[in-house]
């Protein structure tokens, strides 16, 4: 995908990507492309902060700014840490393709980075979760294309309702249909049982 986008014209600074693509085939790759990345890591991938010492990432005291290490088989990244509100603690790698800049990433690169990475995350659970894009009861390619339109166009009329203050986030419109629905069903419900009562 990243090589099509390049093929039309577009040359993104950062890509970022959960675990998943964490592979040295995907890292090298970006490398090469001259792209900085944000990739979320295992807890214990092992990184080496001293040559031929390794160790799991979450074994390292990583501090606030970072800390740079050495991933096998691709070389020097900058590894942080964010600690979730349910107190999990997930790590992160950053790369430039200077590695002369990858020393003074801060705190602040990594929020804002972590940021637009997030906000990748929260479209990907929305689009499954509100819009369905992976149900599908069809196999021509012409209605997964289709399907995926409509899943992508359904996303858009959410996020334009959100901007324009019709609700106030993405999940509200499905909670208050299940309340609706929920509602409906219990007094229809209860209107059938005074019915029986009634006789």
């Amino acid at each position: 995908m990243i090589e099509e986008v390049i093929v039309w014209g577009l040359k993104p600074k950062t890509v970022t990507g959960d675990t998943w693509y964490l592979s040295q085939e995907n890292l090298k790759f970006l490398r090469n492309q001259k792209l900085g990345f944000l990739m979320g890591i295992a807890k214990n991938r092992k990184v080496s902060v001293q040559p031929g010492v390794y160790n799991q990432v979450q074994e390292l005291p990583i501090p606030d700014n970072g800390l740079v290490v050495h991933l096998k088989n691709f070389g020097n990244v900058k590894v942080f840490r964010k600690t979730f509100k349910n107190e999990v603690e997930r790590y992160y790698v950053m790369f430039l393709p200077c590695r002369e800049e990858l020393e003074y990433l801060t705190r602040y690169d990594f929020k804002q980075m972590h940021s637009i990475h997030w906000g990748t995350e929260c479209y990907h659970r929305a689009i499954k979760q509100l819009c369905g894009i992976e149900r599908f009861m069809v196999r021509t390619t012409d209605a997964l294309k289709t399907h995926f339109f409509c899943a992508i166009r359904a996303f858009t009329q959410l996020e334009l309702m959100r901007a324009e203050q019709l609700i106030e986030n993405w999940y509200e419109l499905q909670r208050n249909l299940s309340l609706q629905i929920a509602r409906e069903f219990i007094l229809e419900h209860l209107k059938q049982k005074m019915g029986l009562n009634a006789y």
